[in-house]
């Protein structure tokens, strides 16, 4: 479980595509001294599995088919730069919102409008997902937590504060760029819950 509050930017080392997955290298300056093998941090919003360490400063993790073509990372490149977050662990601060690190689908830019130093970006959303926007709810963009601004049948707008756009990968978003979503949890068990008060349903 993680909270979409970034703690650094780190970048793609390296990429080794196979068949059916890929191998990728992160960077990142966070202390990894007291991180293990399986443990889970969240990269872009997608809850990755560390399954090495090549040298001090970076952890590796492998990507699934299912989690290549859910999320940006199908498209990927070196040097590309992450959104970092540990897993939650006991004690620490909810700052955020609950996020699972389960990307739902993949939005894409459609605007970045300044104003004032703050920055409203609007946010293409999968037909299926649309009805998990709402207005003043939580919406995770790359693994940041924000909160929904304006919703139409298409997409939807958050606003970018300074701290966000400088201390997250979502400042050097342009026009046309792909993002991980995850919708609210809570929404689609609400729904799963109302969805199975009609038995035949569920």
């Amino acid at each position: 479980m993680f909270t979409g509050i970034i703690l650094d930017v780190g970048r793609i080392s390296e990429i080794r595509r196979q068949a059916e997955d890929a191998y990728m290298v992160f960077s990142t300056r966070l202390d990894t001294s007291a991180w293990t093998l399986g443990d889970s941090i969240a990269v872009d919003g997608c809850c990755l599995t560390i399954t090495d360490f090549p040298v001090s400063g970076q952890f590796e993790a492998v990507l699934s088919l299912e989690t290549l073509e859910c999320t940006h990372f199908g498209d990927a490149g070196t040097g590309q730069p992450v959104n970092l977050e540990p897993a939650l662990r006991a004690g620490d601060a909810l700052g955020g919102h609950m996020v699972s690190g389960h990307v739902d689908g993949i939005g894409k830019v459609l605007s970045v409008e300044p104003v004032g130093e703050h920055c409203c970006m609007r946010i293409s959303i999968p037909p299926e997902l649309c009805r998990y926007a709402v207005v003043k709810g939580s919406m995770t963009i790359n693994g940041v937590s924000l909160t929904v601004n304006e919703v139409d049948d298409e997409s939807f707008t958050v606003n970018l504060i300074p701290h966000t756009l400088s201390h997250t990968n979502l400042g050097a978003l342009q026009q046309g760029h792909q993002v991980n979503l995850e919708t609210d949890i809570i929404g689609r068990y609400v729904e799963r819950l109302l969805a199975c008060r009609e038995p035949r349903v569920c």
